[in-house]
Parts: structure tokens; sequence; C-alpha cells
């Protein structure tokens, strides 16, 4: 019972996952992303093994399509997942086990994939897919965050969510936004409530590592950007 939209930015070559679902932490079970490589999502019943597995192929050069195959052929158990994988290119694939409950399935496009399993209907994963294609000026980040928030209010899953994550890599190995509500009523509004907090503090901790002396302190950084740091 999970649902989540991955994408690609095609300016910036980023890439990201938003995900909720029922159960706890969902954000340490199912999105994995590499800088420059590509994205692994795997949902319904999970299997955290694939997503390492699944990056290994892309880094070795193999396509969303090829690595998915791969990924496919090597889990006897692949009939209970779901997963999607997007390439350094921004081909996208997804693939729903036969034995996910309805409604089960997945949008894709080029740079994007928005799927769900257990879904109050497919009009989950529509709705992240529409919220995508309006806010294609946007950071992907907040891309991402909204159309986690339109397939939320188009009925997100059967038996509501309590865990959500958003997860984007740029070019260092270390990401460029990693925010996780692990148990909540309202996971995504308090999701939304971190990351509005967070995201102007995003180049801050991206840039500061290669030249603290630059940077400074966080209130200070804030200050001259002319916005308030908020604790």
């Amino acid at each position: 019972m999970t649902f989540a939209i991955a994408g690609r930015c095609e300016r910036t070559g980023r890439f990201g996952v938003a995900i909720s679902t029922n159960p706890v932490a969902v954000g340490a079970r199912c999105p994995f992303i590499a800088p420059n490589v590509g994205l692994v999502v795997t949902m319904a019943t999970t299997d955290p093994r694939l997503g390492p597995l699944g990056l290994n192929l892309l880094e070795q050069g193999f396509s969303a399509a090829a690595t998915l195959a791969q990924i496919a052929s090597s889990d006897p158990r692949i009939e209970f997942r779901q997963i999607c994988v997007i390439d350094r290119d921004g081909n996208a694939v997804a693939r729903t086990g036969a034995n996910n409950k309805v409604w089960s399935g997945a949008v894709t496009r080029r740079n994007l994939v928005a799927m769900g399993n257990y879904l109050t209907s497919e009009r989950t994963a529509q709705a992240m897919a529409d919220s995508w294609e309006a806010t294609a000026a946007l950071d992907l980040d907040e891309r991402l965050m909204l159309g986690l928030e339109a397939g939320r209010d188009a009925g997100g899953q059967v038996g509501g969510q309590h865990s959500s994550g958003l997860k984007v890599f740029g070019t260092q190995v270390f990401p460029w936004v990693d925010l996780r509500v692990d148990h909540h009523p309202e996971p995504i509004a308090e999701l939304r409530r971190i990351y509005d907090i967070h995201r102007p503090l995003l180049p801050y901790y991206y840039g500061r590592p290669g030249d603290p002396e630059a940077f400074g302190r966080e209130n200070e950084w804030m200050e001259k950007q002319g916005k308030t740091y908020i604790l």
C-alpha cells in the first residue's frame, strides 16, 4: 500500500523520489538513487536488495529497460513486487507484479514514473503525473513534493498514510535533500512542513563541504540571503 513519484530533472540531471505509505519508515526501504547514474524504487512486498542491484546495473551502462529485466529475472518473488527504474538518459520503466491488489499500476513518461499499489483508484497515480507535467519550471524537489501531495489529495492509498520521504541527488555522493517522516498521522503534511523549513538551506548544506570559510554558520549565511533562519 504505497505510492511514489520518481523523476529526473531534464535541466540539472538530478534524480529524486517522493513516497508515502501506511507502514512506518518507508524512506528507509524503497528509494535508491545514485548521482549521475539513475534511480530504482522497489515497493509492494519490498525487497531492498533489488535497489542496489539495479543501481549497479545502471552504473555498468544498462538501460532502464534492461535493468528492470535483469531485476525481474533474478527475483523468484517478482510478482509480489512493484519496481521502477529511471536511467541517466531519462528512460523510465515500471513493473507491477500480478500479486498486487487493485488498484496497482504506474504512469510512465520520459523522466517520470508515478506509481502505486493498492491505491484507492488509478487517480492517485494520474494526479501525480499531471502535477509533474504542470510544474516543469520548478526545482525537482518541489516538483516531487507537489506530486506527492497531488496523489494524496486524489485519494492516496487504501488505509491512508503514516510515513513519507523525499530524496533527491545532484552530482555529489551525498543527497541534495533527504527527509523522512517515519510515523505521523499526516506524514505528507509533516514532510511539507519540514521541507519548507529546510528548503532555503539546501544550497548552504550542499556547498559548505567544499568551502566552509565562505559559507560560515547557518544564521550568517541566511542573513546574507536576506532570509530568516528558523530553528
